[in-house]
């Protein structure tokens, strides 16, 4: 890093110290952080009782996101082979099967390293997307506030651009992380600040901005001529007969091989991200015990209760684990330190929340199956009230105790 500014300042002198783009020269010393210690660390806990810094927790979180990646790579790639081999097609459309026909690797979907190939050139650009329009956003922000940029955004863009269908036109990509960054974390004042997760309000806007593109049988496969619909909504639809009757099983959407947000559909892949995530003390256990046990008491209330024309009222709770968003949101965005609630009973009864909100929008209401975003961002809102609630039961225990 310290070569690259000596090259930058013999070829452009505004960017010595104090020139006009040393602001700029924040998002190279950001990568270079990521991968290296930086010289100046944070000397103090950046949370009460974690002393870890806070580069690491931002770093640590993409690395446990490191098997979703690789899943979503082959089970993207899948998808799209599969559909091109029983379609008879013999070679993509567009740069990207120019690409894969120039290199030689081909359409096998039995191949592993094809299917990977193809995968990457999906998800490549919507990532590229979503740091140079995250990125320039944060930029801008710290340059307007005099603050410096920090690993933050590599988690945020990471979760952001793995939430997406991989058919999404990328000035969508780059409209929701804009809305996200700006939005729903800078407009509070940055890192830290922000009380709804920045990922998922990107999302969201797109969802309801643009339902075409972000629901429907046809956006979740690659190939133009080509539908499939998600377990989920086969559920919606059908039940669980539906989804066992277009040939998908437990073991199949627990590993995730099938259609759906290319990072979201493999329940194993998040699982080990949360083991990760709970070893290294990232993340919260009480958060996703919370959701797990919130969805599960959930479902069986309804399984109870049952019904004639809902199918969704007979889903068994281990279908709901592996369907749809319901693993990835529990690990990777109910967690998140900054929206989540941040005293131990606090965090049971935001995770309980969350699995409640999720169970209650995937069955009752039959337009939207999937439910795990609202409900994240629903609880983000009584995060803090959940907080000082708890807080203030503690104090009036103690005041009781001591007179």
């Amino acid at each position: 890093m310290k070569g690259l500014r000596r090259f930058l300042d013999k070829i452009e002198p505004s960017f010595e110290k104090g020139g006009p783009y040393e602001r700029y020269f924040a998002v190279f010393e950001m990568v270079d952080t990521f991968l290296y210690s930086p010289k100046d660390v944070t000397r103090h806990a950046p949370h009460v009782r974690d002393g870890i810094d806070l580069k690491r927790v931002m770093s640590y979180v993409v690395v446990a996101t490191l098997p979703v990646i690789l899943m979503m790579l082959w089970n993207t790639g899948n998808q799209a082979n599969t559909a091109m081999a029983s379609l008879a097609m013999t070679e993509a459309e567009g740069w990207r099967g120019s690409l894969l026909v120039g290199l030689g690797i081909g359409f096998n979907p039995d191949s592993l390293f094809a299917n990977l190939a193809h995968g990457l050139l999906y998800f490549l650009p919507i990532y590229v997307t979503t740091l140079l329009a995250g990125g320039l956003w944060e930029v801008w922000f710290a340059a307007v506030r005099n603050h410096e940029v920090n690993e933050g955004f590599l988690v945020t863009s990471m979760l952001y651009s793995l939430i997406l269908p991989p058919t999404i036109p990328l000035w969508q990509v780059a409209l929701g992380i804009s809305f996200g960054v700006v939005i729903g974390k800078e407009v509070f004042g940055g890192t830290g600040k922000n009380f709804l997760n920045p990922a998922l309000t990107g999302r969201a806007f797109l969802f309801f901005a643009y339902p075409a593109q972000m629901s429907g049988d046809t956006i979740w496969n690659v190939v133009d001529g080509f539908t499939s619909a998600t377990p989920l909504a086969l559920a919606a639809s059908g039940g669980l007969e539906a989804i066992q009757s277009a040939g998908f099983t437990l073991q199949q959407t627990f590993f995730g091989g099938m259609a759906g947000s290319i990072g979201e559909t493999s329940a194993f892949a998040c699982l080990l991200g949360a083991a990760f995530l709970v070893y290294t003390r990232v993340a919260s256990y009480r958060i996703m015990l919370g959701v797990l046990f919130g969805m599960i008491l959930t479902v069986l209330m309804f399984n109870g209760i049952g019904s004639d024309t809902n199918y969704m009222f007979a889903l068994p709770w281990y279908w709901h684990l592996t369907l749809g968003g319901f693993a990835f949101g529990m690990i990777f965005m109910a967690t998140d330190p900054v929206t989540a609630a941040m005293t131990d009973t606090g965090r049971w009864i935001y995770g309980l929340l969350i699995g409640f909100m999720v169970v209650m929008i995937r069955v009752v209401n039959p337009a939207f199956p999937e439910g795990m975003m609202l409900a994240i961002l629903f609880a983000n809102i009584f995060a803090p009230l959940i907080d000082f609630f708890v807080v203030r039961a503690n104090v009036k225990r103690r005041v009781k105790r001591n007179v």
